[in-house]
């Protein structure tokens, strides 16, 4: 892993926090209340790994991805509403997202139902907001993110999740979960990226393999922290998964079989950057951080 590597990250991450609480006070929102929840969860920090993905796809075609910022904001906002819905008493009924306490239980259920609506669609908005871009390379970035966001992927999985609580479920049909639930958006962000970039065809399916099996690895070792990690390091409780009857890849195969799994996905994500060369160090690097997060 190249020495600056979190560094680099740093620096995307704080281009992605000063583009978001830009594009967000572009237009004032209609009510104070509604604007404050969607602003708490907004700016409560996080990795902000999918826009930060995003730029680092177009980095690899060989285009500054930073010049794609306003598509990463976009991207964030959708991942924030997903996570401000997925807290609520109906769905995973968290207390705690990035150690403050969620939406929910600061604004009430119905604001951050409303919250979440609104930075859903506020994403939209700021994707056709991006400089630098033909028009109908928009439109084929807003598809790949409503369809990423939607019914095929995010929202599709997530219903396949909530039927699957207290059910048998094999790994096939877990995978199809995630493959909607998490992976969905972290592909919609790289391919975004490369199709910002202009990537020609062959590039395109190496980025799309790359993150496929990112997300793979992801979910794996979110499931592996569910088990093993540190609640004040994830920033909401552990053995949540266990307590809502969920299948994991832990709970499926063990914990060292997740371990290799993860491993196996990570190697396939790195091997699937071969051709972009040194342009894909970062993203390299990504896919191996993953092996040893602990957040």
């Amino acid at each position: 892993m190249h020495v600056n590597f979190k560094a680099e990250w740093k620096k995307r991450a704080d281009l992605v926090e000063e583009g978001l609480l830009r594009e967000l006070k572009k237009v004032p929102a209609y009510d104070e209340t509604l604007e404050k929840a969607m602003e708490y969860s907004l700016m409560a920090g996080g990795k902000r790994l999918r826009p930060v993905l995003l730029m680092a796809a177009a980095d690899a075609v060989g285009k500054d991805g930073a010049a794609f910022l306003t598509t990463g904001c976009a991207i964030e906002m959708i991942h924030t509403y997903s996570l401000i819905h997925d807290d609520l008493p109906a769905m995973d009924n968290d207390d705690y997202r990035r150690g403050k306490p969620t939406n929910h239980k600061v604004f009430g259920d119905g604001i951050a139902v409303l919250a979440g609506d609104a930075l859903l669609t506020l994403a939209f908005e700021v994707m056709l907001r991006q400089e630098g871009a033909a028009p109908e390379t928009l439109v084929t970035v807003v598809s790949e993110m409503s369809r990423a966001a939607g019914p095929y992927g995010m929202v599709g999985g997530q219903v396949l999740d909530l039927e699957g609580e207290g059910r048998r479920l094999d790994l096939a049909a877990l995978r199809k979960i995630h493959m909607g639930k998490t992976g969905a958006l972290f592909c919609a962000a790289i391919r975004s990226g490369a199709i910002l970039a202009g990537a020609k065809e062959e590039e395109l399916a190496a980025l799309t393999l790359y993150a496929e099996r990112f997300g793979l690895a992801f979910q794996i070792t979110d499931d592996i922290l569910d088990v093993t990690g540190d609640e004040a390091a994830i920033g909401k409780p552990v053995g949540s998964d266990v307590r809502n009857e969920k299948a994991t890849y832990v709970t499926l195969t063990s914990l060292e079989e997740a371990k290799k799994l993860a491993e196996d996905a990570v190697d396939e994500a790195v091997v699937a950057l071969d051709i972009f060369g040194e342009r894909a160090a970062f993203l390299r690097d990504l896919a191996l951080f993953l092996l040893g997060r602990k957040k």
